[in-house]
Order: C-alpha cells, then structure tokens, then sequence
C-alpha cells in the first residue's frame, strides 16, 4: 500500500510540476432536430421527386441525406399534423376530423373522445417531451391543431417561441381577422410593405435559431410549418414570371413528363404504372382559359419555388453557426395534392396575379398531376391523398453509403416522433400533468436512417378521414372510399407490384381481405373511431341549428 501510495504521488508531482493535464472529452451535444412540413403538396411537386419546379434546396438536402419511397401522412391538414406532433393516431388525439375554426369554436367538436376539434389532455406533444431533455422548443408557422382557448396554444404546448397563424389558412399577403398572426401568445399585424408569408416564417425561424445560439446555447427543435402552397395561389410575381407559359401543353402531358422523370430518377420503381388520367379534356378549354389555367399552375409552382429558396436560407444560417453537421433534418408535406375547387379550380380568375383571393386554387385536374402516379387527393387514403415525400438529411449519421438514395421501408407520422424520442434519448411519459397519456404508436426510423435495412413496421398501421378507410401490413394494403347509401367496398393491393392501386386483388384473396378487415375493426374501436355517417348526421344539425339562429 506504501509503494502504490508513493508512485500516484510521484505521478501526480510529475503531471502537475510538467504542466501536462490528464485529456477530457467535451461532452456530446444532443441533435438539434429541424422539422419542415410543407402543406397541400403533391408526392411529385418538387425536384428531387420528379418535378419540373425548381427546388435546388431541398434537392441538396436529398442529395445528402434519404429519400423515402413510401412515407404516409393523414391526408388531411389537421389529422396530419395532430399525428405528427403526438406520436398518436389523429382519433387518439382528440382531432379525428378537423380542428375547429376560427369562426366557430365547436364547428368539428362532435362531443366524441376522438373527435374535440383540439389536442386533448391524453397526448404529448415532440416540444413538450424535448422539454425534458433540455431542449429549446421553437416554431413557426401554421399550427392548426387548436384555436379556441389559449391552453390549445403552441407556448401552452411545450413550444417556448412562436410566430405564425392558428388557424388553417390565409391569405399570404395580408393575414388578418381570425387567420391573422401570432407572436407568442400575442396578435400581431403583418410587419411591412413587402410582407409574403413564407418569407416571415423564415425570418422568424432564422431569428430564433439565432437567439437560441446566442442566450442559450442548448440543443433546439424548430418546427417550421409553412402554409405554401397551400390555397390560396398567393405567390411574388418574379417568382410566377419562371413558370409562366411552361404549362400550356396541359396536366395530362405534365403527367407523363412527371412520370418519365420519376422512373429515371428512381423515385418510383420499373413496375410502377400510372394511373387513369383525372381531368378536364385540355384541348377542348379555349385559348383564354388555357392560359388561365397555366396561370393557376406557374402561381402554384411560384409558392414550392420560393417555400424552397427560404428553406435555402435556413440552410445556411445552419452552416453559418456550425450546426449543420449535428442538426438531424426532417421534410414532407401533410397530404396529397389539393382537387378542392373543382377540376379547373376555384376562385375568381381576375383575382390570379394579385394581393387578393383567399378560396383561390389550382384545381383537381393540375393535382392529379402534383400526385403522379397515383390516383385520388386530399381527403382520401388511396396513396394519392396520403403519400408525402420525406427527405432525412443527418450529415454526423447517415453513412456515406445511403447518403443519396432512397429507402423502400415504408413508416407513417407516428414513427417521427418515435425516432425524435430515439435520437435525443428521451422518455415517452406514461403520465404528463396529471393526465394518463396515451402510448406511442410509431416506431423509430433510426435503424434506416443509420443505413440498415430493416423492416419499421412488422404490425398494421391504419387510416381514416371522413370515412374512408385503409390498412397496410406489409406489401398489402386494404382501402375503402367512404359511400353514404353503400355498403362499404374494400378493395386490395400488393403495392410491391401495384403502388398505383390499379388491380384490385379482393376477389381473388378473400382471407387475405377478412384478416386485414378485422384488424381495422380492432384498430377502430380502441382508436375510437365513429362511423362517418354518425358525423354526417351531427354536421347536417349544426347546420340546422346555425341556419335558424338570429345571427
């Protein structure tokens, strides 16, 4: 014990009389996490999916990082984003349908569990778990999960900073009224004369990351929820004046342009087929309304083009303060295509090009473009309504070997937070301010964003909005359009040979149908799901109601 005694002390005369001292690792630094949702977009509305409309940002982030051939949202504004904040199905939420309008605080409250119009109390949100593990919580954008009542608020939410809109939409120049801005928890006027939306988020986004640099210095988690290009076709003229005549040959050659990019570009596979064309007959639209309609398209195209140049920018105050290598990037967007509007869309036409408009789109025919190959929109849950592109981008993780290419594994909303969870070594809470909190239903993407391929899902995951219904177990998936007098039609698809949903295997695998079919009773009764035709009901008495009542 002497002689141990005597060579530490000679080592410890040695390091300190040398100036020599014993090396100490900093500490690793949590991810910072960046979560970008675009809204209204189309699987093939931008570059690096097979689009026309330049989006060199986002095609660089893809270009570094994993592009998702099969990721799934909610088809529907407010169900997706109730989904991916929470880790929940949209009905476990409390927002089974839509959240309740500015203009009416009960207008989606059914007085159902699942059906509030606004985040229960049986859910946690991605800031409200980060939270924990020291992160600074950020956001800006659309919100939509909650408006009447501050509780439902963003800052009440676990977000320590907001800026942006409550409500689902506005117009891009002008918000205001009950589709105006907040700061904080505060109301507040567009700032300037050269105000556009999408460029006040940015600058929001990019004014908090850098606060957060300054005061703090802890791991962040900003969500940016643009509402681009979501209705209605607001967009800088410089940007329209790109895309102005490139539309004239119409949606049905777009489509096929789309659809020859996205096979050379391996976006979809050889086998894929694309579906039956759903639009107006181009060339019987006379002259003036073609140009109208290419008009429609270059302002849309205009709102994903400068959605992107702004992302850029994030970009590159990201590599500016040097946390770009250790800021772990999500994309997507929150449903399909929009056909709302009718097929030549809705909105007057001398409104195209100007400040003004709010119900101002492009229309079913241009969307069944923005979703090629597949078929249906927004609303529904054929893989037109719900397929989204997702780009991860993660320079400190993702292995050289995957950084480029895509992933055929397939994941939904639930499984982002499950893999923020993963990467930032957090805990899901069984409990959260009193409240019983409902379990996590996705499952963590990190083993493929670490490049392995695994299978995420080895169990069903499901849909449901305004009654029309899927379920996907592996290559299959099962899916219903909602009929109000019918029965209900299930019909079947091996997606690894059919993504198109075009041969429908029900008749010929009937097991195969009934086993998916009782898996999607099972789901839609915990998950608490109505029958579609309960809230038809409920929403032709409110109706009634408001049409009686002295305004």
């Amino acid at each position: 014990m002497r002689k141990l005694i005597q060579i530490l002390s000679c080592l410890a005369f040695l390091i300190f009389f040398s100036g020599t001292k014993p090396k100490i690792s900093p500490p690793v630094k949590a991810p910072n996490i960046l979560l970008i949702m675009a809204d209204d977009m189309g699987f093939a509305d931008i570059g690096c999916y097979g689009s026309e409309v330049a989006t060199p940002n986002l095609d660089k982030l893809a270009a570094g990082g994993i592009r998702f051939r099969q990721f799934y949202n909610n088809a529907r504004c407010c169900p997706t984003r109730a989904s991916l904040l929470t880790g929940l199905y949209p009905h476990q939420a409390g927002i089974g349908h839509m959240s309740n309008d500015p203009e009416d605080s009960t207008s989606f409250n059914y007085n159902f569990p699942g059906y509030q119009g606004a985040l229960n109390n049986k859910c946690v949100t991605i800031a409200e778990v980060l939270k924990t593990k020291g992160y600074q919580t950020l956001m800006s954008g659309k919100w939509h999960v909650g408006y009447h009542g501050e509780q439902r608020w963003p800052l009440q939410r676990g977000f320590d900073k907001y800026y942006g809109l409550l409500a689902g939409a506005t117009n891009y120049f002008n918000p205001s009224g009950g589709r105006g801005l907040m700061l904080m928890n505060n109301k507040i006027a567009p700032e300037g004369e050269n105000f556009y939306l999408t460029d006040a988020l940015t600058d929001y986004a990019i004014k908090f990351l850098g606060e957060n640099k300054k005061e703090s210095k802890a791991p962040f988690f900003m969500y940016l929820a643009y509402t681009s290009p979501h209705w209605p076709l607001n967009a800088l003229e410089a940007d329209v004046q790109k895309y102005r005549g490139k539309y004239k040959n119409g949606w049905k050659v777009l489509r096929r342009e789309r659809y020859a990019r996205m096979k050379k570009l391996g976006v979809i596979k050889d086998n894929s087929l694309l579906s039956e064309d759903d639009g107006a007959d181009w060339d019987k639209l006379s002259a003036e309304k073609q140009d109208e309609m290419d008009h429609r398209m270059a302002l849309y195209a205009a709102q994903i083009d400068r959605m992107d140049q702004n992302i850029g920018r994030v970009i590159k105050s990201l590599e500016a303060s040097g946390e770009m290598d250790n800021t772990l990037i999500f994309f997507l967007s929150d449903n399909g295509a929009c056909a709302e509007g009718g097929e030549l869309g809705g909105g007057l036409p001398q409104n195209l090009g100007t400040k003004l408009g709010y119900m101002l789109s492009y229309g079913q025919s241009w969307a069944n473009a923005s979703n090629t190959p597949f078929k249906k929109y927004k609303h529904w849950v054929n893989e037109g309504g719900i397929s989204t592109p997702l780009i991860v981008h993660w320079p400190k993780t993702i292995p050289k070997t995957s950084s480029g290419k895509f992933t055929d594994q397939y994941g939904f909303l639930p499984d982002i937070m499950a893999t923020i969870v993963d990467v930032a070594k957090a805990k899901y809470p069984a409990n959260y301010k009193g409240n019983v909190i409902t379990p996590l239903q996705g499952k963590s993407l990190l083993p493929v964003i670490e490049g392995k391929d695994v299978a995420v899902h080895q169990q069903p995951i499901f849909w449901e909005h305004e009654g029309n219904a899927a379920v996907r177990l592996g290559n299959f998936k099962l899916v219903s359009e909602y009929r109000a007098v019918q029965a209900t039609k299930w019909e079947l698809y091996d997606l690894s040979k059919d993504r198109s949903e075009l041969k429908d295997l029900s008749a010929a695998m009937p097991a195969k149908v009934g086993e998916l079919t009782r898996a999607y009773q099972n789901w839609a009764n915990l998950a608490g799901v109505v029958p579609y035709g309960e809230i038809v009901k409920i929403q032709a008495k409110k109706k009634k109601v408001a049409k009686v009542t002295p305004q």
